[in-house]
């Protein structure tokens, strides 16, 4: 009876142990799954940055040459002079 008792009490045991194991398991995937995705946010939050913080110089700069050919437009100088020292075409400089 003791003996019986023993291994129905061992069996428990290795059930809880077989639980606690798949419990383990299943919260490191998804602690892992968690990494890996604020990772990934972190990656896209840097390309993005980037990304913005290029289209926005590039706007910029597209301005202060519109500005500049704009004054050089207004002072007289002539468009093909325009042209050769904003880089803009004849017809970009008309719109202007």
């Amino acid at each position: 009876m003791a003996t019986a008792l023993l291994q129905e009490i061992s069996k428990d045991e290795e059930e809880r142990a077989r639980f606690r194991s798949r419990r383990m398991a299943e919260t490191d995937r998804v602690s892992d799954l968690l990494t890996a995705e604020a990772r990934g946010e972190m990656r896209g939050e840097a390309r993005g940055e980037a990304r913005g913080k290029l289209m926005g110089e590039a706007v910029g700069e597209a301005r202060g040459i519109s500005k500049v050919a704009l004054n050089m437009k207004k002072s007289g100088m002539s468009v093909g002079n325009i042209a050769q020292f904003t880089g803009l075409s004849v017809k970009e400089i008309e719109r202007i």
